[in-house]
């Protein structure tokens, strides 16, 4: 059954008179016919700390995403299930440990703390590799960036012309940066865009909410797991009959 364009996380904090102005922008949401998944900065430093609030992370984990990364991880663990079992691309977005000086924000930079390991996140030194959860495939493609999109100074554009792809799933972090960046560039580039809403997070939750409802009115499908679940499913058998 399909869900109203504005059943989302934003319900409890988007007053009627907004929704009403953005009235404009209700359309069939949808996947696209040839896809790929962009996955966005799912490292190690995202999840460091643990399965805690954000408040608590922080204090020694800086850039930490806490429990609403881990909250996250077991949706996307299916979500790339579902795109390899469909033979859809997933292509995931890091960053280099050494940037020379170049950060993706304005935040100020602070060295990593080591992690106590356990699943806890990486040490030092590979704080930016991929969550073991979620590491890439061999032949899968990791885009290193320096700035918050994907597309920004990467070759990702070119990867995706060459296989073709008109639609990008889009998860990860954060909703109000590196999310948020790369489905404009994507929209930009004239990509059909979705954005799954449990598969994104942010340290703020306020942030996250707000930037989905902006994101889906103007640049992206924001559509929920099972719908793009369903979708790829739909796809793998189609592939396969064909």
């Amino acid at each position: 059954m399909a869900r109203d364009f504005e059943d989302h996380c934003w319900k409890d904090i988007i007053d009627a008179d907004t929704i009403a102005i953005y009235q404009a922008y209700r359309r069939k949401t949808y996947v696209g016919d040839n896809p790929a998944v962009l996955a966005i900065d799912l490292y190690n430093k995202a999840y460091q700390g643990g399965d805690r609030p954000v408040r608590e992370v922080d204090r020694e984990f800086s850039g930490s995403c806490g429990e609403h990364a881990w909250k996250a991880l077991p949706p996307t663990q299916k979500l790339f299930a579902a795109a390899r079992r469909a033979g859809v691309p997933v292509i995931y977005t890091t960053r280099h440990v050494d940037t020379g000086g170049v950060q993706s924000t304005n935040r100020t930079p602070s060295l990593p703390s080591p992690a106590s390991g356990g699943g806890k996140g990486g040490g030092r030194n590979d704080i930016y590799d991929i969550k073991a959860e979620l590491a890439p495939l061999p032949g899968e493609l990791v885009i290193y960036k320096e700035r918050a999109s994907g597309f920004f100074g990467t070759p990702l554009i070119a990867h995706l012309q060459q296989k073709r792809i008109n639609s990008l799933i889009i998860c990860g972090e954060s909703t109000s940066g590196c999310v948020r960046a790369s489905t404009t560039d994507a929209y930009s580039y004239g990509f059909h865009n979705v954005l799954v809403e449990e598969c994104t997070y942010d340290r703020s939750t306020i942030s996250h909410k707000v930037n989905l409802f902006d994101l889906h009115h103007k640049y992206a499908d924001v559509m929920h797991i099972e719908e793009v679940l369903a979708h790829l499913d739909g796809l793998a058998v189609q592939r396969k009959v064909a």
